[in-house]
């Protein structure tokens, strides 16, 4: 097995110069980078990581801590960050919280263990606050942390890495009313969760825009997953007015509403009107297909 040494003799440089390229700690001339890096290829050297990270401090690599099986949005968000470190020189250690708060600090714990440089975590559903695991990362400076959607408040210590809200939401609600609705109801998202409270802002300011009034029994909550969102949905339809559209706040939530109609016998966009929040691969399958590129709506009712 080639060693440093052996990189050294082949490009006819110091050892302190190939350790310079491979560690970036110091500027090093191009024709003799190239040198060493072409003797990396000729030998076939794989730099030692962990004798690496002795010396550096520094992994190379990065924590990732994501419900992926149980919520494909994060699918894409996993393989994003795949290519960008990679890309990057970093590795990435990955590990699923399984949507639950007390198994997601032990998976934060792990990662703290393996000295990741750096860690970015998507909380549970479940969790309406992120003080556990913030408490868990707090004495440990020399690496960064980012939250992708920080539930609760905006947590000023961590970068945060969310999806704007109130707006696009706002324009699903604009979007059904110009199109004759005036009775639109509000599957929204598990109390507590920032995003939950954002959407519902964007769902009144729809509203107010189009000159609806608010009627809180069109605000229903599916607390951001199918089941909750097929019940929530069940109890809109058992109204004596019931809506003729329906705004859902997440990818789950849609799947648990068209559930609820397909149980009422009611057909979209004929019998309701219905405008998703997020997207998913299979949107295209749906009658009328999702119209990604026009409208922020997924599908959506003539006038009623």
């Amino acid at each position: 097995m080639a060693t440093m040494a052996d990189v050294a003799r082949t490009a006819g440089v110091s050892v302190a110069t190939v350790s310079h390229v491979l560690n970036d700690t110091r500027p090093v001339l191009p024709h003799t980078r190239q040198a060493v890096l072409n003797a990396i290829d000729e030998l076939g050297y794989t730099p030692n990581s962990l004798a690496r990270s002795l010396v550096t401090s520094r992994t190379r690599s990065i924590g990732l801590a994501v419900s992926a099986i149980s919520n494909p949005y994060f699918t894409e968000i996993l393989q994003g960050v795949e290519t960008e470190a990679l890309r990057h020189g970093y590795s990435l250690l990955i590990a699923d919280p399984h949507d639950d708060p007390a198994h997601e600090r032990k998976v934060v714990q792990l990662l703290h263990e393996r000295r990741v440089d750096g860690m970015i975590i998507a909380p549970p559903r479940s969790r309406a606050n992120c003080s556990p695991t913030c408490a868990a990362t707090r004495s440990r400076p020399s690496s960064w942390t980012a939250w992708w959607t920080c539930p609760g408040r905006r947590c000023p210590r961590f970068d945060q890495i969310c999806a704007e809200s109130t707006e696009p939401t706002a324009l699903l609600v604009t979007h059904l009313a110009g199109l004759g609705h005036r009775r639109i109801a509000l599957v929204a998202g598990r109390p507590g969760l920032s995003t939950t409270a954002e959407r519902i802002t964007g769902y009144r300011h729809g509203l107010a825009a189009s000159g609806l009034p608010y009627d809180e029994r069109l605000l229903v909550h599916g607390h951001s997953e199918s089941a909750g969102a097929e019940r929530a949905t069940t109890e809109l339809l058992s109204l004596g007015s019931r809506p003729t559209a329906l705004v859902t706040a997440n990818n789950a939530m849609t799947i648990g509403a068209l559930r609820a109609l397909r149980a009422h016998g009611l057909s979209v966009p004929a019998d309701i009107a219905l405008c998703c929040f997020d997207d998913f691969a299979w949107a295209d399958l749906f009658t009328p297909a999702s119209r990604r590129s026009r409208s922020p709506a997924g599908t959506s009712a003539p006038a009623p």
